[in-house]
């Protein structure tokens, strides 16, 4: 059960964040270059599964390796501690404040841990329900981009 709720948690963090960056892409674009050597401005980025084709390889292998030193190094999980409850390698478990308040504050910048069990077991419940939802709707996404072009529909 344990590695099974760990796995749960990620996927589901991981999913919240691809709803975020499916969906502001639409509305927001960074200024400048993504890649200064090929021209490439974040403008010209199609949004949706469109932009996977547009950004360089070497783009590619950037974000895969860093996403690979937070799995093994900046986001750890350790065995002893609740899943979900993140340390890092860097620096040895003891030399961090990995604890996070209402709305994810992490403790170095006032976020106080949840005291009452109670509470704390209602939003625990809310961000698995949450990442269950973000899961379904980034699949979602995904199956309409690819079977239409847009992940929101003709709705012009």
């Amino acid at each position: 059960f344990y590695r099974s709720r760990r796995i749960e948690l990620k996927h589901g963090r991981v999913s919240m964040l691809a709803c975020l960056g499916y969906i502001v892409p639409e509305f927001v674009k960074f200024p400048g270059y993504l890649s200064p050597s090929t021209g490439l401005k974040f403008a010209d980025v199609p949004t949706g599964l469109a932009a996977t084709t547009k950004v360089p390889a070497v783009g590619w292998a950037q974000y895969t390796i860093f996403c690979g030193i937070l799995e093994l190094f900046a986001m750890h999980q350790d065995p002893d501690k609740p899943p979900g409850k993140l340390g890092t390698r860097f620096f040895g478990e003891e030399n961090t404040n990995y604890e996070y308040g209402s709305l994810g504050i992490p403790g170095y910048l006032g976020g106080a841990p949840i005291a009452d069990p109670e509470i704390k077991k209602t939003k625990l419940n809310a961000e698995l329900a949450n990442g269950r939802l973000a899961m379904m709707a980034i699949i979602g996404m995904f199956f309409q981009d690819g079977l239409t072009g847009s992940a929101w529909g003709d709705w012009t």
